[in-house]
């Protein structure tokens, strides 16, 4: 029997999706021929999940978990490829045992935190409901006073991290803001030099700007950032349950300053595959008609 190399092991989850152990077993009984064990696979019907590994599972849900004394909390998103899925009671079981591991184990590393029984679950379940089911992101924040807030459709998630005073009730109420009007810093200061950059660039190119004299632009574009970075800087931004007051000051009325913030919206940064039904049903007729 010819030796089962951890290569040919990698090989064979890669192009099939399925666990370890199934795929040793596989390379095995095929004496370590990777396209005769992938046949035996399709045969035994054992690539359901493996055909919809390479599918784009872009849907799904986000889930936060606080501790008690509100020193720490996990934000965790799972994925599915449909939002029928995510709404599945088995699928959202699933996400609330990877939580309440990560939350245990106060683990953000998903390969480590998937290592054990939950990869072997989360297979299960891919065979079960016949979609792409991915772990895909794990964030947790300690220290200070911590809350999260989760909106009602299971889609945007947020923890706020507060430091020197205010409550759970503050940090809640911040993370309630930064899942409505997604800041993309806190402090002004914080926005990356290449995003300010971009911006510069964008507004040099508008069409009022054509023109006019050197200092007069540099005036228009500065006044412009200013704007730029007050919009997207969480301190600067007026709050979302009273706008009279912006939520840097509302932090500070408190005594706290806010230390971070971690947003999880579903699917984002994610590309989704487009799919042309009459495209596909059309060389589906083709191939069949050449059969």
């Amino acid at each position: 029997m010819a030796a089962i190399s951890a290569s040919m092991v990698k090989e064979l989850r890669e192009r099939t999706g399925l666990g370890m152990m199934e795929c040793k077993k596989a390379l095995n009984e095929a004496d370590g021929d990777v396209e005769v064990a992938i046949e035996n696979l399709r045969k035994a019907s054992g690539l359901k999940a493996a055909k919809k590994a390479g599918r784009t599972a872009a849907d799904g849900v986000v889930s936060v978990k606080v501790a008690d004394d509100n020193s720490y909390a996990v934000v965790l998103e799972v994925n599915s490829e449909t939002d029928f899925v995510a709404r599945d009671e088995g699928f959202l079981a699933f996400v609330s045992k990877v939580l309440d591991k990560a939350f245990a184990d106060k683990q953000s590393d998903v390969a480590a935190l998937m290592s054990g029984d939950l990869e072997g679950d989360r297979e299960a379940l891919v065979q079960k409901i016949g979609e792409n089911i991915t772990v895909r992101r794990a964030a947790v924040v300690e220290g200070g006073v911590v809350d999260g807030y989760v909106h009602s459709n299971n889609r945007i998630a947020v923890v706020t991290q507060l430091q020197g005073g205010g409550d759970a009730e503050l940090a809640r109420d911040v993370a309630m803001h930064v899942a409505a009007v997604n800041p993309q810093v806190i402090n002004p200061d914080d926005m990356p030099a290449e995003l300010v950059e971009k911006e510069k660039e964008i507004i040099k190119a508008q069409p009022d700007m054509e023109g006019k004299p050197a200092e007069i632009v540099e005036k228009m574009m500065m006044g412009r950032i200013n704007k730029f970075l007050k919009e997207g800087s969480l301190v600067e931004q007026p709050f979302v349950k009273n706008p009279e007051i912006k939520v840097g000051k509302l932090a500070a009325d408190a005594g706290a300053t806010i230390q971070s913030f971690v947003r999880f919206e579903v699917g984002e940064g994610i590309e989704k595959e487009t799919v042309d039904f009459a495209e596909e049903v059309a060389a589906q007729v083709k191939a069949s008609s050449k059969g």
